[in-house]
């Protein structure tokens, strides 16, 4: 008998202690979607639902270790990165994928904390643009991160701006983008993904829970679990929507901490 492998999706990421966002987040949701998940960890925060007290960047060197030990030894499917916390860690990672990396790559753009707590030095925000944009098959940026990545200056607070916004990114050496509109007001949360093939929106019907943290690294790590087993972008995207939709209605139902409570990562396995 033969052995099947595992469909695999490496979280190059933050550790959230509280087990909301970062690396806790992204291995739930990696697990919950069939997949194998491996991680390299960039730096560890004090956090809990209530927001971010404090976080360490790891040495790039020991990123670097973690990365180059995982990639001798296990097939890697895809990736998803999120904090990343300096510049060095930056200039790594984009030498890592060049290195050994020829899968897709899902790029959540972390800058901050959604309580306000920096989580990429300023001047790292200029090599993410140019070392990982162009080695990224899709960057998910929330309204905050598009206007600082795009050099607006302006959220966007309408569906054509954040076309407009999407399009500057793309002239900014990104493949593909998909501008996470959750935050505009409204019952709806939509969401824009452009790309050379065209832009495309992305509806879903806007869920009343307190339960949020870790969305946007939920859905990422969808989207990168999807393209693992092989979907298309549009598709891993509309997918992944799909799923982080569910975890939060799931979610909603749900009491942990005093602040925004996670997602329920695993609604679809009977807990």
């Amino acid at each position: 008998m033969t052995a099947r492998r595992y469909r695999t999706v490496l979280t190059i990421a933050g550790s959230d202690g509280s087990g909301g966002a970062g690396i806790q987040a992204d291995l739930k949701t990696i697990s919950a979607l069939g997949c194998y998940g491996l991680s390299v960890v960039t730096g560890v925060t004090a956090q809990n639902t209530t927001g971010v007290a404090g976080s360490f960047a790891l040495p790039a060197v020991f990123v670097e270790q973690q990365f180059e030990v995982l990639a001798e030894d296990i097939a890697i499917d895809a990736v998803k990165i999120g904090m990343l916390s300096t510049e060095e860690t930056v200039l790594t990672v984009s030498r890592m994928i060049r290195r050994h990396i020829r899968v897709p790559v899902v790029l959540d753009t972390v800058l901050r904390s959604s309580s306000g707590m920096p989580l990429l030095e300023d001047r790292a925000v200029e090599a993410m643009k140019r070392e990982l944009f162009p080695l990224a098959s899709l960057i998910t940026p929330n309204l905050q991160e598009s206007a600082v990545l795009a050099g607006t200056g302006t959220v966007p607070s309408s569906r054509a701006e954040m076309e407009e916004t999407a399009a500057r990114l793309l002239q900014e050496g990104a493949c593909a983008v998909l501008v996470k509109g959750g935050h505009l007001s409204g019952n709806s949360c939509d969401d824009f993904l452009l790309s050379e093939s065209g832009g495309e929106w992305f509806r879903s019907p806007r869920i009343a829970t307190p339960n949020t943290h870790g969305t946007g690294c939920t859905l990422s790590s969808s989207i990168a679990a999807h393209l693992a087993k092989g979907c298309g972008l549009r598709d891993a995207v509309l997918e992944g929507k799909r799923y982080t939709r569910e975890a939060l209605r799931a979610g909603a139902l749900f009491s942990l901490g005093k602040g925004h409570g996670p997602l329920h990562h695993f609604f679809g396995c009977g807990l």
